[in-house]
């Protein structure tokens, strides 16, 4: 790819991500219209403070979490786990017919991003190709930053010719399979064993004697 060879975690935790950029970023220019015209309670007001919700709740449930994930070797589990969760809200849209209902699918979905983004970070950072770090952090982002571009004006036509549900379905169908892409990581989401410096030493000293010796 563009003469460089990406490992296999990364790439697969990548195209995990553009199934969650793709379908999430179908929804993000349509939600507030959708509050304010479709559930009772809604409002442009309505809609602001929704988006307060999910990231109040995904800030104060992250920091601790990612301390946390951060001494265990089951990230991946918590990636899953996440990704599932915020998985869910666009079905939840498709039923909701009351703001509380709207507040309810955004906390969920900050819960599922608290538990998602530290690990997917944390996996990511771990696997990323020896000298090649600042091309692959380039690669995702003008990947993502060019299908999140595409998806806000095809989210927009699609509620608008296909109506909300089938734009909800279509998103939620597309966030699972994001999350499903991320079982074929099982035994892949092992930091890359490094080689302790005290150890290396260590065992150079012990040669270097074994050496003299046989001089």
């Amino acid at each position: 790819m563009l003469g460089v060879e990406i490992n296999r975690t990364i790439k697969l935790l990548m195209i995990s991500d553009i199934f969650l950029v793709v379908g999430f970023g179908l929804i993000s220019p349509i939600l507030a219209i959708f509050i304010k015209d479709n559930i009772i309670g809604g409002s442009i007001f309505a809609a602001g403070l929704a988006s307060t919700v999910f990231l109040v709740t995904r800030s104060v449930i992250q920091l601790p979490f990612s301390k946390y994930v951060d001494e265990r070797k089951d990230k991946l589990k918590w990636l899953i786990i996440g990704t599932f969760l915020f998985s869910l809200v666009p079905f939840i849209y498709i039923f909701a017919t009351h703001i509380v209902h709207i507040y309810i699918a955004q906390m969920i979905h900050g819960v599922g991003v608290a538990l998602a983004y530290p690990t997917w970070m944390g996996l990511w950072s771990t696997h990323l190709d020896k000298k090649h770090e600042s091309f692959e952090w380039g690669f995702y982002g003008s990947v993502t930053g060019i299908v999140a571009a595409g998806t806000a004006a095809i989210g927009a036509a699609l509620a608008q010719f296909v109506g909300f549900s089938y734009t909800f379905i279509f998103v939620g169908l597309m966030s699972l399979c994001g999350a499903g892409i991320l079982f074929k990581l099982r035994g892949e989401d092992k930091e890359p064993k490094q080689i302790k410096l005290t150890h290396y030493h260590k065992s150079k000293k012990l040669g270097h004697k074994k050496h003299m010796r046989q001089v």
